[in-house]
């Protein structure tokens, strides 16, 4: 009896067991972990992509598994420039173009700007010709280069080449407009918007912006939703809204948009940072084992020399730059590196991350303000100087201020190009102010590019509590360019020249550039090199790329696991 007790008892307590066992692994994907609620219940409730997989890779890019190096380490430092000290920085994944922008890639960009605001309308001119590269940037005193004047953007033969000519402004701008252009075409492919309305349906009043659909997602389009809501899978989603309805016949209202947490909108397209670049360049991945660096890479390339090894190209150059005085490409019928001045892309080989030219052909654009010096004491994670926090404009009716054809404003450079600030259909931008930053401690104002290096309190005359009047005594006395007029009745453009006695050319807006040039020495080929130039301004020499951040997993592979 009592063995039959003790029994019973037993397999009570194993039963208990194994249902709180099978509680306690229950499945969550489609249950919420706070609450125990359905998860996308077809009856209501909250709504969220659990499939979610990873980010899909953007068009033209290629995957930089973040990680730790030496930011500034060069080989050779003969210039003495002090401003590569070595900094042990880390970057965090993220995505980076394959190539340096090419020509055709800009020239599309160019199209979109003159079908959509037509130069001929008065309103719209100075949108498209603050777009145009400066092609006069190939004129030399002392040269004949009209024939890179007349064609290298626009002729065929050059199609595939790294585009230069372009300002950092300029650069900044095209990232933006690629931006809105891929997230368009995604949102059509997974059925959201319109067929082709990118084609038919698109005008001054009448663009896509991701941001404006992300926040004001109403009014994309002009406030078109016959485009916004078009596609088979809106359709849907307002079906499904339409379906549900309480007791009374109210129509319950649902998400019929897509939303950041859908997954399906990428992050923006933009300049890489300058530590991104640099770490983007060296391509230490290639030579990684048990997470300990073999030595020192001076190029993106392994090896201490810039020609190759390898039997059957052996003694070629690795890169497209300048071989010395009057040498540029080599020998005729065996030249050194294939190239006189730019080179197609893709003419030499990747480096370990599979990026293409990140030495050599142009030197490239980066995200950052310069300094001379890399404030590692106060970070060196995702380094990056050149934050400048803004927010929404907002309405007095609480929406998003959204610009108009009306509305788009237009700045004017030192060089007197007007350029728009703008453009219809974007969120309008404004500085955030005391109230926004009161009681923060990670940051105080909306311009933090002189932050810790330029501002007055990094002068050897400041004093607390005591303004620096005297110009000269700035930390950065740089010259300035803003006092530029034009006669309303004439036309005429009375341009300012500083006069003042300057000690730098340093200001917050300069930016820094990376990588040799088909015009450089190789010198200038080793990644951690840097130099400055100022943000309106091109040459003949400089292009860019764009990068992409990473969400989500640090390394594409989930199951890698961690070495011991």
């Amino acid at each position: 009896m009592r063995i039959n007790v003790a029994l019973k008892a037993l397999i009570a307590v194993a039963l208990a067991g194994s249902f709180v066992g099978c509680n306690n692994s229950r499945d969550y994907k489609d249950n919420s972990r706070a609450t125990g609620w359905d998860i996308n219940s077809k009856d209501g409730g909250f709504q969220y992509k659990t499939d979610y997989k990873e980010q899909e890779t953007g068009p033209g890019l290629v995957f930089v598994e973040g990680g730790t190096y030496t930011m500034g380490r060069v080989q050779d430092d003969v210039m003495h420039d002090w401003n590569n000290t070595p900094t042990q920085q880390h970057v965090q994944s993220f995505y980076m173009d394959e190539t340096e922008v090419t020509n055709m890639m800009y020239m599309e960009y160019l199209d979109w700007l003159k079908n959509v605001f037509p130069p001929s309308e008065e309103n719209y001119r100075n949108i498209y010709s603050g777009a145009l590269p400066d092609t006069l940037v190939w004129r030399n005193r002392l040269g004949f280069n009209e024939t890179m004047v007349n064609n290298y953007l626009r002729h065929p033969a050059y199609a595939n080449y790294p585009v230069v000519g372009v300002s950092w402004i300029q650069a900044v701008e095209f990232s933006k407009w690629r931006t809105d252009r891929v997230n368009e075409l995604m949102l059509e492919e997974e059925g959201y918007i319109k067929e082709d309305a990118r084609y038919t349906d698109v005008n001054a009043g009448s663009t896509f912006n991701t941001e404006t659909y992300l926040n004001a997602p109403s009014q994309v389009y002009g406030g078109n939703t016959e485009i916004s809501q078009g596609g088979r899978e809106s359709e849907r989603m307002i079906e499904r809204n339409e379906d549900r309805a309480d007791a009374e016949g109210n129509t319950i209202g649902g998400q019929t948009f897509v939303q950041r947490k859908d997954g399906i909108i990428l992050p923006e397209y933009r300049l890489p940072t300058e530590a991104e670049w640099e770490y983007a360049a060296l391509g230490l991945v290639g030579i990684r084992d048990y997470n300990v660096y073999r030595g020192r890479k001076k190029y993106p390339w392994d090896g201490q020399y810039t020609r190759s090894g390898d039997i059957k190209r052996q003694g070629d150059q690795l890169a497209n730059f300048k071989q010395g005085d009057g040498d540029y490409g080599g020998i005729a019928g065996w030249s050194d590196d294939g190239a006189d001045i730019t080179a197609e892309v893709k003419s030499y080989e990747p480096n370990d991350f599979g990026l293409y030219d990140m030495a050599g052909n142009v030197a490239e654009w980066v995200a950052d303000v310069y300094r001379p010096i890399i404030d590692d004491e106060f970070n060196d994670f995702n380094y990056y100087r050149g934050n400048v926090y803004t927010k929404h404009e907002i309405n007095e009716d609480g929406s998003v201020k959204i610009v108009t054809p009306e509305d788009v404003r237009f700045d004017t450079l030192s060089n007197g190009q007007i350029v728009a600030r703008n453009l219809p259909g974007e969120i309008l931008q404004t500085p955030v102010t005391e109230e926004d930053t009161y009681m923060r401690t990670n940051y105080t104002d909306s311009d933090q590019r002189s932050f810790r290096d330029g501002d007055k309190s990094s002068s050897r005359y400041f004093q607390p509590f005591q303004e620096i009047d005297d110009p000269s005594k700035r930390m950065y006395n740089s010259p300035t360019y803003d006092n530029i007029t034009y006669d309303d009745s004439t036309g005429a453009v009375n341009r300012g020249y500083d006069s003042a006695q300057r000690t730098t050319l340093i200001s917050d807006e300069v930016r820094v550039y990376k990588g040799g040039s088909w015009r450089d020495r190789a010198y200038w080929l080793d990644p951690a090199q840097r130099r400055f130039f100022p943000q309106d301004m091109a040459t003949d020499y400089i292009g860019f790329r764009n990068a992409m951040s990473r969400v989500g997993s640090k390394s594409k592979d989930k199951n890698k696991k961690a070495r011991n």
